[in-house]
């Protein structure tokens, strides 16, 4: 039988999420848990793998069993043996053909910045600190230029194995609260390192070094050495998947 499960977690001590041969991923520690529990080897497949230092608060995961236990049983016996920075928030028994990647319609991601003078000690791994002014309405102009299906070479990162550099990008947006920033954007699905890519040119945009219609030229260039830096992976976090209503998946509403 499969079984898919809603994962949360602080990337903070972690290698990005794929089991590593040297260092330690978030697959392995959930992988480790599940065997306890089943009592068989099991391997978890995710949604979309993320980098680094990266968080989640709906990564989705989904794996094979031959272990009877019911929803309850899995989310409360796995939470018992995951350490306190990973947590499993709801499982659910789904049909074979689901598959947690493949199924998915969509991913949308958050990143965080704390745009003030001060740092902050309480948010140090959950957003990036930007002491100078950034002006999020420009911010949000430029972002407009990447929605739709394009080729986003400009903010791959050189070591991106996907097959194609092409992305749909369905929503996107950048809004102020005060101190904070967030850019919030869902695509079919994302390029290694594409919304952190995007981040950093994007604020180059915010602290006035590019006009907002510099975005659409980095985009167009194809050239990731024509795009800003990348910013840090510690404001960034996969907030939900989703799939058709059909996979029996739980709505997320944090991807707003």
């Amino acid at each position: 039988m499969r079984i898919a499960l809603g994962i949360e977690y602080d990337g903070t001590a972690y290698n990005g999420w794929q089991r590593q041969k040297t260092g330690l991923g978030v697959q392995q520690r959930l992988e480790e848990a599940l065997m306890s529990i089943a009592d068989h080897p099991v391997e978890v497949t995710c949604a979309g793998r993320t980098d680094t230092g990266v968080h989640a608060t709906g990564q989705v995961v989904h794996f094979d069993t031959t272990s009877m236990r019911d929803d309850r049983g899995w989310l409360l016996g796995t939470n018992s043996r995951l350490p306190d920075d990973i947590s499993v928030t709801w499982a659910r028994h789904v049909d074979d053909e689901f598959h947690a990647r493949f199924s998915a319609t969509s991913r949308n991601y958050h990143y965080r910045i704390l745009n003030r003078l001060e740092r902050s000690a309480m948010q140090r791994h959950r957003a990036w600190w930007v002491y100078k002014p950034l002006d999020a309405t420009h911010m949000h102009e430029a972002s407009q230029h990447l929605l739709g299906e394009h080729d986003f070479s400009a903010f791959r990162a050189a070591g991106c194995r996907a097959n194609t550099p092409q992305r749909r990008i369905t929503k996107i947006g950048v809004e102020r609260d005060g101190d904070w920033i967030t850019l919030r954007v869902s695509a079919n699905a994302f390029l290694q390192h594409m919304v952190r890519n995007i981040t950093g040119s994007l604020s180059a945009i915010g602290e006035g070094e590019r006009s907002s219609d510099w975005m659409a030229y980095v985009l167009k260039s194809r050239d990731r050495k024509k795009a800003g830096i990348a910013a840090p992976p510690h404001g960034l976090t996969l907030v939900s998947v989703d799939y058709p209503s059909s996979a029996g998946i739980p709505a997320s509403t944090d991807a707003d």
